[in-house]
């Protein structure tokens, strides 16, 4: 009994390790690490588990137990190290609390993936505001969150005028957005103050007044002969109810904006 205690013990470890497309939650043993495959594809570790190296913030992160941490008001925190490649690849972990709402910045502007608990945000009552979308712009085509207080993997991959959101080693995001398909969306995010074409920007992890924790941040470039692969996914349905919320949004956005400016 000892040595098949043993082994089913070593078996749940391993398959917390594999998983689809490599994005399985890793053990705390492998956080913060890169894997060999990930070293063959040259992925950069933007965050080492025991400081912000590279990082810049207000006093307002820290890391607790080998993650980021959220510990107060003052805004992002900002990788400086190396800006984010136009074609790329970027892989976190994140985790909040009950009604916690952030997000990861990947482009100059509002081009968030967003960190959200769906069950106790507002923002979940809307998929384009909700986990994992392109916030303010595309619904993921489903939610595969897990519960507060555990640890997620995120994903996202950007080639040319394609991007894609993974959540928990699920695509759930996968667009072009030169198809005029997704105009709406486009003009929605452009609305709020996105620019999907704009490029060049560094990674910004979100101070939204929340708890939230991140690791295992790491990105690469992807090679010009790299070609993704794409489906046309369905992203979740938008109701007039929520679509009236969005305007309301948006005129109140305008509106500060304007009292900023004076």
């Amino acid at each position: 009994m000892v040595k098949f205690s043993s082994l089913f013990t070593w078996l749940v470890a391993l398959s917390v390790v594999a998983g689809s497309e490599g994005m399985a939650i890793p053990n705390d043993r492998i956080a913060n690490k890169l894997s060999a495959a990930e070293r063959d594809l040259k992925f950069a570790l933007c965050f080492n588990g025991k400081d912000l190296s590279g990082w810049t913030h207000s006093g307002n992160w820290s890391v607790e137990g080998g993650a980021i941490a959220r510990t107060g008001t003052g805004g992002s925190l900002v990788y400086r190290e190396h800006k984010i490649p136009d074609d790329f690849e970027l892989r976190f972990e994140w985790k909040v609390l009950a009604g916690s709402n952030s997000g990861v910045y990947y482009r100059p502007g509002q081009v968030e993936y967003q960190i959200l608990d769906n069950q106790n945000h507002s923002n979940g009552q809307n998929p384009r505001t909700c986990a994992a979308s392109l916030y303010f712009c595309m619904a993921p085509s489903h939610d595969v969150t897990r519960p507060p207080g555990s640890w997620n993997t995120g994903r996202v991959v950007c080639k040319g005028t394609v991007i894609q959101h993974w959540l928990n080693g699920d695509k759930v995001v996968d667009f072009d957005y030169k198809d005029p398909r997704w105009l709406e969306n486009v003009t929605l995010l452009r609305r709020r103050g996105g620019d999907l074409a704009a490029r060049g920007g560094a990674l910004s992890l979100q101070d939204h007044h929340d708890p939230v924790w991140f690791r295992s941040v790491r990105f690469r470039r992807i090679p010009e002969a790299e070609q993704l692969v794409s489906e046309n996914l369905v992203p979740q349905a938008i109701s007039d109810a929520i679509r009236a919320k969005e305007e309301g949004k948006l005129q109140f956005i305008r509106k500060r904006r304007q009292k900023e400016n004076q």
